[in-house]
């Protein structure tokens, strides 16, 4: 297993707008989809969520993302190419400061072109969580962070503040 360590908010690598992959051949990029896989994997067991993750949370500043979200993927040199009017706000979180929610805007729908493992020019179009996850991945790409994203200040909280008032609202509905 070659899980790493995940960096976290405060980290100037998280900031670095990162350089397209132009070698597919050789084991370079094959070790940083693994890296990124078993990271988080081993992020989701730990911590009991996660669905993907960009390479320069784990020190990489390379235009790579791994996905899981029910059948691994790995896009290289993602970039977003189209995106919808309509809009979505929702709770936020990430990996590099998994205490922490951002409520932010989104794009209800996005089309992403990209190139898998080898190197082929691909596209996907995705909808609602799916776009969310794109869009929140690919922005780590461009040292972006949700909190940067965030509505407001005051829409950034940390996670158990959140639980707490929302199992408050939870048990005055029953």
């Amino acid at each position: 297993m070659a899980a790493r360590e995940i960096l976290e908010l405060g980290n100037p690598v998280l900031r670095v707008k990162c350089t397209p992959v132009k070698r597919f051949e050789g084991t370079g990029l094959a070790k940083v989809i693994e890296d990124l896989r078993d990271t988080l994997h081993d992020f989701r067991r730990e911590h009991g969520f996660g669905r993907g993750i960009a390479a320069p949370q784990i020190g990489v500043t390379q235009r790579v993302i791994f996905l899981d979200v029910g059948k691994p993927l790995a896009l290289v040199n993602p970039v977003i190419v189209r995106r919808s009017r309509r809009m979505m706000t929702l709770w936020d979180d990430c990996f590099s400061f998994p205490d922490l929610l951002a409520k932010v805007r989104r794009n209800l729908t996005v089309e992403v072109r990209y190139q898998d493992t080898d190197g082929h020019k691909r596209q996907l179009d995705a909808e609602g969580a799916f776009s969310e996850l794109l869009q929140h991945e690919i922005d780590h790409l461009d040292g972006i962070l949700a909190i940067d994203r965030a509505i407001d200040s005051r829409h950034i909280a940390y996670r158990r503040e959140l639980e707490k008032r929302e199992k408050a609202t939870e048990e005055v509905l029953l």
